[in-house]
């Protein structure tokens, strides 16, 4: 599991790599945030449990923030 964390850390450098070449810095530096966090925790070695709460988790967070933005952030289409 924790060689999954490394992987995910792999992508979402390039997801950054490929914004920041899109001239979208402000996304780029919020993956090559991630893709740190993501090796970071990669190279802790937890339990497999861990691994999945922590997850989870990102996962709840980042739902939350995606649904703020594009609730509350983003102005109506028409």
């Amino acid at each position: 599991m924790a060689r999954m964390y490394r992987v995910l850390g792999f992508w979402t450098l390039v997801i950054g790599l490929m914004a920041f070449a899109g001239h979208m810095t402000e996304f780029a530096l919020l993956f090559f945030a991630q893709a740190v966090a993501f090796v970071f925790l990669g190279y802790l070695n937890f339990t497999e449990r861990t691994y999945i709460l922590m997850f989870w988790g990102y996962m709840f967070i980042s739902f939350i923030g995606f649904t703020y933005w594009t609730v509350f952030k983003m102005g109506m289409p028409f």
